[in-house]
């Protein structure tokens, strides 16, 4: 089992916040709270790292965690080509439960697993995962759970599950049981293709389909 630090209370709060910026930056892993589930996160750009998260939810390299970041600004440092579509999305569904992936950025230098040259990419809309990505910059982050079983709605279910794979856990309650809606905007980007809902979540395809129109959802 990992230390758990209660976000609600300040003192519980710094030391959690404090441990869990050193823990991302010696490549261990940490639970975090996000607005959907819990989630289990890592420095993106160490592989030995992302190799930990993969290992300790018992997945392989064939899927590839996304990454959660700080701001709309960080969507182009990872992504080779953002389309207006995307832009539409994340203007009215970031900081949100909207994941969309796209052409990794070819110069970036990291080993998130067999992405086959995408990232999935996610600005989370919760105080306490975005005052840690501020600080530690984009985190590779899964749901806190073993590949297969339920995902984490508790920081206690999170640790039970990944136990002392994880450094530190920060709780900050319940949380939703809802994971984010994942869109494939590839396509869309090499201009050969539409968007395409690739796993239902918080966000529905009617509310997708509101802001980016009909023409362009596969």
């Amino acid at each position: 089992m990992s230390p758990i630090y209660d976000t609600s209370a300040e003192a519980e709060l710094l030391a959690g916040m404090r441990l869990a910026r050193t823990a991302i930056g010696r490549g261990d892993l940490v639970v975090i709270p996000t607005d959907t589930v819990y989630g289990v996160a890592a420095d993106a750009f160490n592989p030995a790292a992302v190799l930990k998260l993969v290992e300790a939810k018992g997945r392989t390299r064939a899927v590839p965690p996304p990454v959660l970041v700080p701001g709309i600004p960080t969507l182009d440092a990872l992504a080779a080509e953002v389309p207006q579509a995307v832009r539409d999305l994340v203007a009215e569904f970031w900081p949100g439960a909207l994941t969309i992936i796209l052409p990794a950025q070819p110069s970036l230098d990291w080993d998130l697993g067999d992405t086959q040259g995408t990232v999935a990419v996610r600005m989370p809309d919760h105080r306490i995962a975005l005052e840690l990505l501020s600080e530690t910059g984009p985190l590779a982050v899964s749901s806190a759970n073993r590949h297969g079983e339920p995902a984490a709605t508790t920081a206690q279910q999170a640790d039970t599950a990944l136990g002392d794979s994880v450094a530190v856990v920060l709780d900050a309650g319940p949380s939703g049981d809802t994971p984010s809606t994942i869109v494939d905007a590839t396509g869309l980007a090499a201009g050969t293709g539409k968007l395409r809902i690739v796993r239902d979540g918080v966000i529905s395809r009617d509310e997708i389909v509101r802001v980016v129109g009909a023409e362009q959802c596969a």
